[in-house]
């Protein structure tokens, strides 16, 4: 396993000690809102604690791109190495006790992902995948579904609710995806859906107002498993430009056409 993914796996599974165990007395849990049904508890900021001074202890001079503290470098030139974190992927999910959240980690080098880290501490399933080896689930190579029929597909979806606009246009696309497949799911972290497509569990995914540390881990999985990711309007770009714009489509390659079909219209750009 490449060493920056090694430490990036034991900063995760750090992570997974610090959530699991807040879990045995979740009402003691100070939570905070950030936004309207955005919340942060002090759990998602000692999770993020474990992941940075993992990564800082070996990898000093790396930049760091994370939900809770934000850039660790002055603004100008982004340094070549930057990890991307999140430190708790579906807060709201954990403070309800509902068991669909994770931590992702991802390595960004010169704007390009290329290792990810997807753990979820609560079946203990660790994604992970380097650009150009793979994408596995523990040690168990990983690929995208087969299914090449829309119809028959199980889609996964989320979306903004933060301000409780664009609730009625998500409603339009809902339906059209509901009707068009076999069936949408909305569990309510994107980096553990996105980690569900590379493992074929989703056919594919489709979000729109996404921040970088929600899909950075999760692309590279997909996209070594042999899937496809994208805009609505299946334009792949390049990673940056993909996780800034925060619109995302995922799917295997048969799948992934059908769906810009159909979510094309819809796109933010």
């Amino acid at each position: 396993m490449h060493a920056m993914l090694n430490i990036a796996v034991k900063a995760a599974r750090r992570a997974g000690t610090v959530i699991n165990r807040a879990t045995v007395n979740l009402d003691m849990i100070k939570v905070s809102r950030k936004q309207a049904n955005d919340f942060v508890t002090e759990v998602d900021r000692a999770a993020e604690d474990a992941i940075v001074d993992t990564l800082r202890t070996a990898f000093p001079d790396h930049g760091i791109l994370a939900e809770e503290s934000g850039q660790s470098w002055k603004d100008g030139k982004e340094p070549e190495y930057v990890w991307i974190i999140d430190p708790l992927d579906g807060t709201t999910n954990f403070i309800h006790g509902f068991g669909q959240y994770s931590v992702s980690i991802a390595l960004r080098n010169r704007g390009v992902v290329t290792q990810a880290v997807v753990y979820d501490p609560v079946r203990d399933e660790l994604f992970t995948a380097s650009k150009g080896a793979g994408a596995f689930l523990d040690s168990k190579r990983l690929r995208v579904s087969k299914r090449d029929r829309l119809a028959d597909a199980l889609l996964g979806t989320g979306f903004a609710y933060r301000d409780g606009e664009g609730i009625e246009a998500y409603m339009k696309i809902y339906e059209i995806m509901t009707r068009n497949s076999s069936g949408l799911r909305r569990p309510g972290g994107a980096a553990l859906d996105l980690a569900y497509v590379a493992a074929g569990r989703f056919d594919g995914f489709f979000e729109q107002s996404l921040k970088p540390w929600d899909i950075a881990a999760g692309s590279l999985l997909i996209t070594e498993a042999g899937g496809l990711v994208g805009n609505y309007r299946g334009d792949k770009g390049d990673d940056t430009g993909l996780l800034d714009g925060g619109e995302i489509l995922a799917g295997n390659p048969k799948l992934f056409a059908q769906m810009v079909r159909l979510l094309a219209p819809h796109s933010q750009f």
